[in-house]
């Protein structure tokens, strides 16, 4: 534990403060979660809580204060609701009242590992895991840091109090995520779900870095030990952590980026990954990373602490948060060079998107905007089996500005970089079955180890994409062309052209955007 007080705690606006829990240990941490009783300890020294009813994010409560001069940035609509002055005063006022006259847990942090980039943060809670949360998910100060750590942005989780006036104020439900960036803080009430903190940081990365001209991304990343870097784009549940974590490759971050003039570097210190089903021999580095200091949500044990990953019984978005360091190949600066490679994940309900095709650089903005994939189970409230989505730059939730400028940022590095992309399918082929993690990692190794360029290409109709015949380490090559796995091909062509109408009719939303964003350029033709 930090033997210091906080600086600027009197700026807080918090009242009769009790102790000050300022960036303890882990085993602090440990302590505080056992003596609480938040929680109980796995057969592996991790720690496990739950969330409460909210086993997932809340989208319809996640609001951003209309004022000037961030309104003229902030693309408005059905992610960036907007919330006037006067109510947010209020639910801060509720927020402080329920933080004043306690003990605090007090993190202070950084989110991103470039010196240019970075912004400090703090985290004021009064539950102890979350505090561990934030520790493992953020990067750490060293002691000397502390000394002088002044936060840029505030985040006040009072997640034990919530809105009961939500109806007369409009808003969507008692529970609530609000940005005041002219402030630079923000408030949660009425979900006491971690990821609703590591998503509001990521959130206003996405706001303040490509303002600088800096590209945030909602993706993983790796390097080789040739200094090759590969991104990895796609929504949760779709593949980002599991397919970036490679005992052969150095994992640079799991979920969340910035690509400047220098290279590639994570916004955090740590993952966070879903552990439905999770299996040794499937993913052994992750596996192997639900340790002491690793921190489980909503998992089921029996009395000896030994998990239980089928059950789903609390939630199919069951996770573990640890710090990065549990990777035993990680890069340690949380930094590399430019990326070789891109590549787009896509859960596809349909069954007709090829495990891998690779894409021009037009496709490539075309499927950025997209965002084609499906929303997994659990990830959001609400959400209990797969629902076909298209989601902007593979994350428009977390989006405070227009979604081309996300893809013109893209597309000027993909060119300056000579960069090489390409679009995975970790869903569901012709027969309704997912991809096997084992199929799905021989087309990673192909496009990592350049061999995917040697491969005869065929040409998907409708689609238009170039997808290989052959490649290294797929038991049965005839998967790689997705008709050869539909018993009924007249099906199969009409599936493909249902899903090319829903993109063509998605992709309408970016008319107007200039010949760049035309949708003729480089999307499905009928």
């Amino acid at each position: 534990m930090s033997s210091r007080t906080p600086n600027g705690l009197d700026k807080l606006g918090l009242e009769n403060i009790g102790k000050v829990y300022y960036n303890l240990s882990y085993d602090e941490l440990q302590a505080h979660e056992i003596n609480n009783n938040e929680c109980k300890m796995s057969s592996t020294g991790a720690a496990m809580c739950d969330t409460g009813i909210f086993t997932g994010r809340s989208p319809k409560d996640k609001y951003f204060v209309d004022q000037a001069p961030s309104n003229e940035h902030i693309f408005w609509g059905k992610v960036n609701q907007k919330i006037d002055t006067d109510k947010f005063d209020a639910l801060f006022d509720l927020t402080t009242t329920q933080l004043s006259g306690k003990d605090i847990y007090v993190m202070d942090v950084y989110a991103g590992s470039s010196e240019a980039s970075k912004r400090s943060v703090r985290f004021i809670s009064e539950i102890a895991w979350q505090a561990h949360f934030v520790k493992n998910m953020f990067i750490r100060p060293t002691e000397e840091e502390l000394e002088t750590f002044e936060p840029d942005f505030v985040v006040y989780n009072a997640c034990k109090t919530a809105n009961a006036n939500y109806k007369e104020m409009g808003l969507n439900s008692d529970v609530y995520a609000c940005f005041n960036i002219e402030k630079n803080i923000s408030i949660i009430g009425g979900t006491w779900y971690g990821g609703e903190m590591k998503k509001g940081i990521f959130s206003m990365m996405n706001y303040w870095l490509p303002l600088e001209g800096k590209l945030s991304m909602h993706c993983s990343a790796n390097v080789g030990k040739d200094d090759d870097v590969c991104l990895f784009f796609g929504l949760s549940g779709t593949g980002k952590t599991t397919l970036s974590t490679d005992a052969n490759r150095a994992l640079i971050g799991d979920d969340e980026h910035g690509w400047d003039d220098h290279g590639v570097f994570n916004f955090e210190g740590g993952c966070y990954a879903k552990v439905i089903d999770l299996k040794a021999e499937n993913e052994p580095e992750i596996f192997g990373a639900i340790v002491k200091d690793a921190l489980l949500e909503n998992v089921v044990s029996d009395n000896a602490g030994n998990v239980d990953y089928k059950d789903v019984s609390k939630t199919q978005n069951t996770r573990v948060s640890y710090p990065i360091e549990h990777i035993v190949n990680h890069k340690e600066d949380l930094q590399a060079g430019h990326p070789n490679n891109i590549i787009f994940l896509s859960y596809d309900a349909f069954g007709v998107i090829p495990p891998v095709s690779k894409l021009t650089k037009e496709q490539a903005m075309y499927y950025f905007l997209s965002g084609y994939t499906a929303k997994v189970a659990g990830t959001e409230r609400g959400i209990t089996e797969p629902v076909t989505t298209f989601s902007a730059c593979f994350g428009e939730a977390f989006l405070p500005l227009h979604p081309t400028e996300y893809a013109h940022l893209l597309g000027e590095k993909i060119e300056k970089h000579n960069v090489n992309v390409y679009l995975v399918n970790t869903g569901l082929n012709g027969q309704g079955e997912r991809m096997s993690i084992k199929d799905t990692r021989a087309c990673i190794n192909g496009i990592l180890n350049g061999s995917i360029n040697d491969a005869e290409f065929e040409t998907l109709p409708v689609f238009d994409l170039q997808v290989p015949k052959t490649l290294a380490g797929i038991k049965d090559n005839a998967i790689l062309n997705p008709k050869n796995t539909w018993d009924d091909e007249s099906k199969y062509n009409e599936t493909l052209r249902e899903l090319a109408n829903k993109f063509i009719e998605n992709f309408h939303r970016y008319d107007g955007q200039g010949s760049e964003f035309d949708c003729s350029i480089a999307g499905p033709q009928l």
